[in-house]
């Protein structure tokens, strides 16, 4: 699977503190090597669109549209967010 982070999702991810940017960095390489790692719960969230997750960490979490074979990275931040775009998708 193929993957590209959104303009949208380096803004978010820049604002973020360095030891998460950190932290999602190395879920990213793992996410790459191996999608369905355990720790990562890497699973699809969205009922209407492909939107799939990551866990980052207990409290930050990454979000992407898959289409065709590429994951579109367009959100990064921290779970109270995620749950209130989770009901929205």
């Amino acid at each position: 699977m193929n993957s590209q982070a959104l303009p949208q999702f380096w803004r978010l991810y820049r604002a973020l503190p360095k030891e998460i940017r950190l932290r999602v960095a190395k879920s990213y390489r793992i996410w790459r090597d191996e999608p369905h790692s355990p720790g990562l719960r890497f699973k699809r969230v969205g009922n209407r669109r492909p939107v799939y997750s990551v866990r980052v960490t207990d409290d930050y979490r990454v979000l992407g549209l898959l289409e065709t074979d590429t994951i579109h990275w367009f959100w990064v931040g921290p779970h109270d967010e995620y749950e209130r775009i989770l009901r929205s998708l």
